[in-house]
């Protein structure tokens, strides 16, 4: 058993000063008997979260497992210690194992169409086989399914649905039906607009938005990880098809320009945001600091905070406020991140499952 640590600082996002004492992996708000004191004063708050995230995954799909590994030690150490894998072709569940590791809710692997996605990332399936393999890919992870819900068609020269609307939602009524709820990838406006209206339970990217999904997103509580550092390269992506297909790189530029006009209206709706980087093929591990920093030019400091930390936490079910009895996951900072927000980017200590983080122990 190891020794108890002891904590004092500000915790937000209350905002109050707090004393917090870790033992067997947990919080408590009462002296625990020789405790060891290894914060005095610091900014304190429940860990980080990647909403959007690829643990064992890479440009070229499946990787090593050592490989995984270090995905998963960049992210700790950037103070991201839960990650909601959004589609991975790697069994990952060995991690659950490795105490050093963040905790990962996982959504199996990517579902899309047949040659309509990028080699080797996805299970490829026909839409008449969507609802099946959605309940496959739900029991395979936990709690979630991810779906591609475009991407480009290169025989139209523009981003295109992958499933007939009455199609996914007969999918995501099936993963509803085994306790799993959906998600899915939409860059383009008509993919959201149908998949919202089929009753999905989340949105990555989204950039697509119009104000009348937005609205029927906020209605139904349907969440949104928009990863405006992955959507920050648009125009790189779409740089090599502007010849080839001139619509399509039109598209992707004025989805690119109006990104935070959109996510702003998302938020202003009332939409759960929450902080997602897609690390694990263009983008790397490690980089939820730069995404808060993109989220607060959208809605400020505190925002950007609670969309990385307690409300993304809250809404994957994962304690979120550093009350009595809950998980000792926690990050603190020198200086209060709602001022000097670059401070994300430098925790001071990371506790992970009741223990002091080491960076360098890899």
């Amino acid at each position: 058993m190891s020794q108890p640590l002891h904590l004092r600082g500000v915790v937000l996002p209350q905002g109050e000063p707090r004393e917090l004492w870790i033992a067997d992996g947990t919080i408590h708000t009462e002296p625990v008997p020789g405790a060891q004191t290894i914060c005095t004063e610091g900014w304190i708050m429940s860990g980080l979260v990647d909403a959007h995230c690829h643990i064992g995954l890479g440009i070229e799909g499946a990787v090593s497992v050592e490989t995984a590994r270090a995905q998963a030690v960049a992210d700790r150490n950037a103070g991201v210690l839960l990650i909601r894998d959004a589609g991975s072709p790697s069994d990952t569940h060995w991690i659950d194992d490795e105490a050093g590791l963040p905790r990962i809710v996982r959504a199996g692997q990517h579902i899309a169409a047949p040659r309509r996605y990028l080699r080797n990332l996805g299970v490829e399936v026909p839409p008449e086989q969507l609802a099946d393999q959605v309940e496959i890919e739900a029991r395979r992870g936990d709690g979630w399914v991810k779906l591609v819900g475009d991407w480009i068609d290169r025989s139209a020269g523009d981003i295109e649905p992958l499933w007939p609307a009455d199609i996914a939602a007969q999918a995501i009524a099936r993963a509803h039906q085994v306790g799993a709820r959906v998600t899915a990838h939409c860059f383009a406006e008509q993919s959201v607009q149908e998949l919202v209206r089929a009753g999905i339970d989340g949105i990555e990217h989204g950039t697509g938005l119009d104000d009348d999904t937005i609205a029927l997103m906020a209605e139904a509580e349907v969440a949104l990880v928009p990863t405006l550092i992955n959507i920050n390269n648009f125009p790189q992506y779409a740089e090599p098809a502007k010849q080839k297909f001139p619509n399509y790189f039109a598209h992707m530029e004025d989805l690119y320009r109006r990104r935070r006009q959109t996510v702003g209206k998302a938020r202003e709706a009332g939409v759960g945001i929450y902080a997602g980087t897609d690390a694990g093929t263009v983008i790397k591990h490690g980089r939820v600091p730069d995404e808060i920093i993109e989220l607060a030019k959208v809605g400020g400091a505190e925002f950007a905070l609670g969309a990385a930390s307690w409300r993304s936490r809250e809404w994957l079910g994962a304690p979120s406020t550093l009350d009595d009895g809950d998980w000792a996951d926690l990050v603190v900072y020198a200086a209060d991140p709602r001022v000097e927000l670059e401070v994300v980017r430098h925790p001071s200590l990371i506790v992970l499952r009741g223990q002091l983080v080491d960076p360098n122990l890899g």
